[in-house]
């Protein structure tokens, strides 16, 4: 098997680029959902269950965009037609999804509790989130490819560089709209003008970015990509022929089996701890600033509306901090299970810390640490498993599963959000993030239980 060859610093820049475009969507999703259906009428109890639509969609879509790229060889490719197919349907839902509560639908419960408003939000939060998992992933999976071992912690701190940048920009969005004048306030059950506009823009940057993307990268064909993976896709190819396969070739397949499987495991369990809790924090940080720094829970209120625009700064603020720490985490050698403990640590004492603060600007310190964290789980998980992979040419299919580690527990955090905010929080939602600054400390321990060779 042929070493992959090292790459420029352009390209593996061109290779990630289109995740900044991915990310600022992303971004904007993930800082404004809880706002927008609170917006459209939402009760904070209910607020979790909205939350369960991403990580579904993301569960189902990724796995089998890894399954069919895998299997795709095409002019265009083998991942980037679905990278480019993603962007499209996420452009179109961004422009449609922030105008939810303008287009005249009923304000009647018409289903499970739900009015048609918020029907029509749920749906199209369900199209952007399967669109934003169709164009990310095809990203991983490329480094994947095309990386080798000796520079893919580079090409994955390049793109976890790129996910930040982006998500600083789509956070910021609305709190700049604002500023230079947009309305930031608008009609009971009607989403701000300052909201609308940083998903228009946000679309067009992601179309962009992906265009760029897709002219700067040319992926490999399949007989030169066999020349570089041929170590199991050689394997594969005899059995599926009929040609006997040899016992260490059958051997060697075995153990990789095993190392992936309990790689996939053990680093499944610190995901599930640490997704858990952010998950918490993109659906209780509005609620959670507008009561203690601004003193209401009112979603129609100036007050709130004020209050979600500090979201996106304290979460554009995290997005420093994870650059910043993403620079240290190399400091730490090849001890990767340091990194991820401190890592998870420091960020589970800003989460801690948000409980007893009831300044805004205060709250750029232990936003600026739970960054550290985000950067953690950012870089050291597909880092960890990719190289277990070792050029297995189902790279695809494997990262696709891989991402369940990343979506099942931010279904099961959102089922049981409304009850924890019920019966262990009191109603409280500065409470819930103290209670995702517990769950990071739960993932520290599990780090203890994976294996790096």
């Amino acid at each position: 098997m042929k070493t992959k060859p090292n790459q420029s610093f352009w390209g593996l820049w061109n290779l990630s680029f289109g995740f900044f475009g991915v990310q600022i969507a992303y971004a904007l999703q993930s800082a404004n959902i809880s706002r927008i259906f609170a917006t459209l009428g939402a009760d904070p109890h209910q607020l979790s269950f909205f939350w369960i639509l991403p990580p579904l969609m993301g569960m189902v879509v990724q796995p089998l965009i890894g399954y069919f790229s895998d299997k795709t060889w095409c002019r265009f490719g083998r991942r980037i037609p679905y990278l480019f197919i993603g962007a499209l349907i996420a452009v179109a839902v961004m422009i449609m999804l922030p105008n939810a509560g303008s287009l005249g639908l009923t304000t009647q419960v018409v289903l499970w509790g739900l009015t048609g408003t918020m029907l029509f939000g749920l749906f199209s939060l369900m199209l952007l989130d399967t669109s934003i998992n169709i164009a990310m992933q095809p990203f991983k999976m490329m480094v994947g490819d095309m990386v080798n071992e000796e520079q893919k912690g580079k090409a994955y701190s390049i793109q976890s560089f790129l996910c930040n940048a982006g998500s600083l920009m789509g956070y910021l969005f609305p709190y700049i709209f604002t500023y230079i004048g947009i309305k930031n306030v608008a009609p009971e059950g009607v989403i701000p003008d300052s909201v609308i506009y940083s998903f228009y823009v946000g679309a067009a940057i992601l179309i962009l970015c992906v265009i760029y993307t897709t002219m700067k990268v040319k992926e490999w064909p399949p007989q030169e990509f066999a020349e570089y993976n041929d170590n199991t896709a050689s394997s594969e190819a005899s059995s599926e022929s009929g040609q006997p396969v040899g016992e260490s070739a059958i051997s060697s397949q075995t153990h990789q089996s095993t190392s992936v499987a309990t790689t996939f495991l053990t680093i499944g369990l610190v995901q599930f701890f640490c997704w858990a809790a952010f998950m918490y924090m993109w659906t209780y940080t509005p609620g959670a600033i507008a009561d203690n720094c601004w003193g209401t829970t009112d979603a129609a209120s100036a007050g709130y509306q004020e209050a979600a625009n500090w979201v996106g700064v304290v979460f554009a603020v995290q997005a420093i901090g994870s650059v910043i720490w993403a620079t240290i985490i190399p400091r730490f050698g090849t001890n990767y299970r340091l990194a991820y403990i401190v890592s998870l640590l420091i960020g589970a004492a800003g989460f801690c810390w948000t409980l007893f603060i009831h300044n805004q600007y205060l709250l750029f310190v232990p936003f600026l640490l739970i960054g550290c964290a985000w950067a953690a789980m950012l870089a050291l998980p597909f880092t960890l498993f990719t190289n277990a992979m070792q050029g297995n040419p189902r790279m695809g299919t494997y990262l696709g599963l891989f991402n369940c580690t990343i979506c099942l527990p931010q279904i099961v955090a959102a089922l049981l959000g409304g009850q924890l905010l019920t019966h262990v929080a009191s109603g409280s939602q500065p409470m819930m993030l103290f209670i995702a600054g517990i769950l990071l400390c739960l993932a520290s321990v599990s780090v203890f239980t994976i294996k790096v060779k």
